[in-house]
C-alpha cells in the first residue's frame, strides 16, 4: 500500500515573475468570481494589470517572493520525520506546484490523503483546492483513492499551537496590559450569505482558542475579532480590521492571524507593515503580529493526528 499526503493551499509567488501568475490564476477561480468563464478571463486579467504592479513591491519587500512556500517545506520536512508510512507533498492553488506537477510523479499511488492547510472549510479555499485536486486526477487517469477532511478548526493541537504563538508573542508581559485582536482573511458578505460556512468556524475557532488561553491563566485586557484584506467595492464580512484598532481602549495590542496556519504575504506584509503604519497613526504604544503556528509542534502533532484518523475512516 502506497499512501501519499497532500498538503493543500493556496500558494504564494516563488519570484517576482510569478506574481501575475499568482494574481491570475486566483481570479480566474470561479469559487472567487463567479462569472461565466469568457468574463471571468477577462475580469481576471484586468484586476491582474491593475494589481501587478504593487504586488510585486509589497513581496519585494519580503525578499521577492512569499514567505509561505519556505514554512510549508519546513512543515512537510518535520511530518515527514514522523510519518513513516506516508510520503508528504505541497499542491499549490495558483502558484508551482500545482496539482498537476505533482500528481504526475504520484501514479503509482494507491491512496492519497488531502489535507488543506485552511482549518476552516470555504468555498473559496477548501472547495476550491478539492475541485483542482480531482479535476487533476481525472485529467492523469488517476484512480487512487481519496480521503479529505473538511476543517479541524477545534483541534486540540492545533488550538494549543495558537495559544503557545500568542504566548511568545507576550515575551513575558502580564496580558492583562494588552488587547488580543485575532484577525481573520475578510470574505465578501454575499459569499457568506449564500450559506458558507468561513465565517462561522472562524467564530468557533476563536471561542475554544479564548477558551484555551483562560484555562492557561491568560486573560487579556480584552479580546476581538476582526477582518483583513478587503478588496473592491463590494461590502465585507465586519468588523474591519482599522475599525477594530481605531476603537481599541488599551494602546498595546497583539494581532494573532487566525485565518492562517502558515505566514504568507498577508501577515508579513499586510498586519506587519501596513497595519502597523495604522497603528502608529492610532497612536499604539506597542503593536506586535503573532506567528502564524507554521511548523511548530503542536501544529505538526495536528496534521499528522488527522492523517491517522483519517487512515482508520
Amino acid at each position: 500500500m502506497k499512501r501519499a499526503i497532500l498538503l493543500m493551499n493556496m500558494g504564494g509567488p516563488n519570484n517576482l515573475d510569478e506574481v501575475e501568475v499568482f494574481l491570475n490564476n486566483m481570479f480566474n477561480d470561479k469559487r472567487i468570481i463567479g462569472a461565466p468563464k469568457p468574463i471571468r478571463a477577462m475580469i481576471a486579467k484586468f484586476i491582474t494589470y491593475k494589481r501587478k504592479n504593487e504586488a510585486k513591491k509589497n513581496y519585494a519587500h519580503l525578499g521577492g517572493k512569499s514567505p509561505l512556500v519556505a514554512h510549508t517545506k519546513e512543515l512537510i520536512q518535520n511530518m515527514s520525520e514522523i510519518i513513516k508510512d506516508a510520503s508528504v507533498h505541497m499542491v499549490m492553488r495558483y502558484t508551482p506546484p500545482f496539482a498537476t506537477d505533482v500528481l504526475q510523479h504520484l501514479r503509482d499511488v494507491d491512496e492519497f490523503y488531502a489535507i488543506p492547510l485552511y482549518p476552516h472549510h470555504s468555498s473559496t479555499t477548501t472547495l476550491s483546492s478539492y475541485d483542482d485536486l480531482y479535476e487533476t486526477l481525472d485529467k492523469l487517469n488517476i484512480k487512487a483513492k481519496v480521503k479529505v477532511i473538511d476543517e479541524y478548526y477545534n483541534d486540540a493541537h492545533y488550538i494549543n499551537s495558537i495559544v503557545e504563538r500568542i504566548k511568545e508573542s507576550l515575551q513575558g508581559e502580564d496580558p492583562s496590559e494588552y488587547e488580543l485582536i485575532f484577525s481573520a482573511h475578510g470574505l465578501p458578505k454575499r459569499i457568506i450569505e449564500k450559506g458558507d460556512k468561513y465565517q462561522k468556524h472562524i467564530r468557533r475557532n476563536v471561542y475554544h482558542a479564548r477558551k484555551a488561553l483562560m484555562s492557561e491563566g491568560v486573560h487579556f485586557f480584552n479580546t476581538h475579532l476582526a477582518y483583513q484584506s478587503r478588496l473592491g467595492p463590494l461590502e465585507w464580512i465586519r468588523p474591519y480590521l482599522d475599525d477594530k484598532l481605531k476603537a481599541l481602549e488599551k494602546k498595546k495590542v497583539i494581532i494573532f492571524p487566525i485565518a492562517f496556519t502558515l505566514d504568507n504575504s498577508e501577515t508579513e506584509f499586510e498586519l506587519e507593515i501596513e497595519y502597523r503604519e495604522k497603528a502608529e497613526i492610532f497612536g499604539f504604544e506597542v503593536y506586535r503580529v503573532a506567528k502564524a503556528p507554521n511548523s511548530h509542534p503542536e501544529f505538526v502533532k495536528c496534521l499528522t493526528k488527522i492523517y491517522e484518523n483519517m487512515k482508520l475512516s
